[in-house]
């Protein structure tokens, strides 16, 4: 999925679709976070439902066949970790890391098992593995959903945005500043800009340049206005 969503992120926009497709690295991330979740919940009732009536373990085979795939997996995850600041990236690498950490878990569980006899150990490694991953997605999962709702990216202040274009010369009101993401990588940022500035061009690159330079955010549309609209709420 998230590959997928990154071959779709560098398609051109349309005439129907303007914004193109980059969003879909935003649903991405947030289909990798649920699909962890789901996966948590579904290995803790089976590790419950083990813990009550355990369940014999063939201990050499679940080690040599977990061990290639927590070296898979390893691999596969690394692949992902040099784009970590890319939500969609990072939602696959949890995905991967999380599958990893399951493989190790199962080594461990059938090794502890193959010494001990207690086939116990692996419902109860089984749930602690649940607990890693969970504490690692829930950041994805509420950034994820936060963006598929076109809230302002987590690395971002709305406030200081707001703070920074309201401090240019000329510059006596800022209204109607939304910020959202228009993929795991690309902000978006329109605002109405009340000036007394003779020289509107000189203004709206400061507030592009601003914007971007400061904030990372390059697709700016910006309304310069020499009155304050009687009709604006957010003013």
């Amino acid at each position: 999925m998230a590959g997928g969503a990154a071959v779709l992120a560098r398609r051109a926009a349309g005439p129907s679709r303007t914004y193109g497709f980059g969003k879909a690295t935003v649903l991405a991330a947030l289909a990798n976070a649920i699909l962890l979740i789901f996966a948590c919940g579904a290995i803790t009732f089976e590790a419950v439902r083990r813990i009550a009536d355990p369940a014999p373990v063939e201990s050499g085979l679940i080690i040599a066949v977990a061990g290639v795939g927590f070296v898979i997996n390893l691999g596969t995850a690394l692949m992902f970790m040099k784009d970590h600041n890319d939500l969609n990236a990072r939602g696959a690498y949890l995905h991967m890391m999380a599958d990893a950490g399951v493989s190790l878990g199962v080594v461990v569980s059938g090794g502890l098992i193959l010494l001990t006899g207690w086939s116990v150990v692996d419902p109860v490694v089984s749930l602690v593995i649940v607990a890693v991953i969970v504490l690692g997605t829930w950041g994805l999962f509420r950034e994820s959903l936060n963006l598929a709702l076109d809230a302002a990216p987590t690395s971002i202040s709305v406030a200081a945005v707001r703070a920074a274009l309201a401090d240019l010369p000329g510059v006596t009101a800022v209204h109607d500043l939304h910020i959202w993401g228009l993929s795991t990588t690309k902000t978006a940022l329109t605002a109405h800009l009340v000036h007394e500035r003779g020289d509107p061009k000189a203004l709206l690159a400061e507030a592009q340049s601003l914007s971007k330079n400061r904030f990372g955010i390059s697709h700016t549309t910006f309304q310069l206005e020499t009155d304050v609209l009687p009709d604006c709420p957010d003013c």
